[in-house]
């Protein structure tokens, strides 16, 4: 499973790129120049879990040759270290050992942060325009969509590789894995969508709105008392960083049951704000599309998935 759980990342990764290489030629053809240098801008904080990577490998001892400086310039460094493990599958026959379960959490990490500081602003980016454009373009939705697909996945692949790291848990099945995906996928693109719908009618109003919540949320780790990070000023920007992701989805950080912080967060952050901002869509009748109403439907289906996969899966 964890070699086809690598390959399969490698294709999802090379899917994206190629979406984003083919949204980049579309908006320099169409002579959209705003749009075109604001999906370059997306691509540039990629750069900090390249960086992240070449300074884990440089820790771990391995030997930074330009063949590997070359990659990671180019923000091929998780396809190489996904290639690794697919490497390290063939050569030990499918066995699994502690060398492969680390280099699959550092990749996992990696992965997640570069789909928070990259696909996330290139799918807010992408719905935007095609929200925006009369009629819709095709390709960069299709970007959208993989954008959407592969930050979902990141956050699967953080919980599996999270999963598998502790005692007595086994690989999640295929099932398990859907599951989750659909959770992601819904919570996260009703989310996007609200705040898409909200930016069309308050334009940068937006800013206050998230801020806001970056704010509560920040406030909140500090309150539930963390002990991910033991230096102060480490825990202090730690949670403010977190509060920052939190504005869009939810990840657990902290040991045992996470139910009723699930519950807050999903209840307060998502259902209200997702309501408000979709209500008020379709208040003012700013489109006369079902932006609205898709807003709730994906809501409501990434909690279905969630229900399921807690009642059903969870390991």
């Amino acid at each position: 499973m964890r070699g086809v759980c690598a390959g399969l990342c490698l294709a999802l990764l090379a899917a994206e790129r190629g979406a984003r290489l083919c949204t980049i030629i579309h908006y320099l053809s169409h002579g959209q120049l705003s749009c075109f240098w604001g999906t370059i801008a997306c691509l540039l904080p990629g750069y900090v879990a390249q960086l992240l990577s070449i300074l884990w490998l440089k820790a771990d001892g391995h030997s930074l040759g330009c063949k590997v400086l070359v990659f990671h310039i180019l923000q091929f460094g998780l396809w190489k270290r996904y290639w690794d493990i697919l490497w390290m599958e063939v050569k030990a026959n499918s066995s699994v050992g502690s060398g492969e379960m680390l280099m699959l959490m550092d990749v996992c990490v990696l992965q997640l942060l570069e789909a928070l500081l990259q696909s996330l602003p290139h799918l807010l980016l992408q719905v935007y325009v095609v929200l925006a454009s009369e009629p819709a373009s095709l390709i960069p939705a299709v970007s959208a969509g993989l954008s959407l697909l592969s930050l979902s996945w990141a956050l699967v692949s953080y919980s599996r590789s999270c999963c598998l790291l502790r005692p007595g848990h086994t690989c999640l099945p295929a099932t398990a894995l859907l599951c989750l995906l659909l959770w992601r996928m819904g919570m996260l693109a009703s989310r996007v969508l609200a705040l898409v719908l909200f930016t069309r009618l308050y334009s940068c109003w937006v800013l206050a709105v998230a801020g806001s919540h970056w704010v509560l949320m920040s406030f909140w780790l500090v309150a539930l008392q963390s002990d991910v990070v033991a230096q102060p000023c480490c825990w202090r920007l730690f949670n403010v960083l977190l509060g920052a992701v939190y504005v869009f989805c939810y990840i657990n950080v902290q040991p045992g049951p996470s139910k009723h912080r699930m519950a807050v967060f999903y209840v307060v952050s998502r259902g209200l704000e997702t309501g408000c901002f979709a209500s008020s869509e379709a208040h003012l009748k700013l489109s006369e599309d079902d932006s609205s109403l898709d807003a709730f439907l994906l809501f409501f289906a990434g909690v279905a998935a969630m229900v399921v996969y807690y009642s059903l899966l969870h390991p």
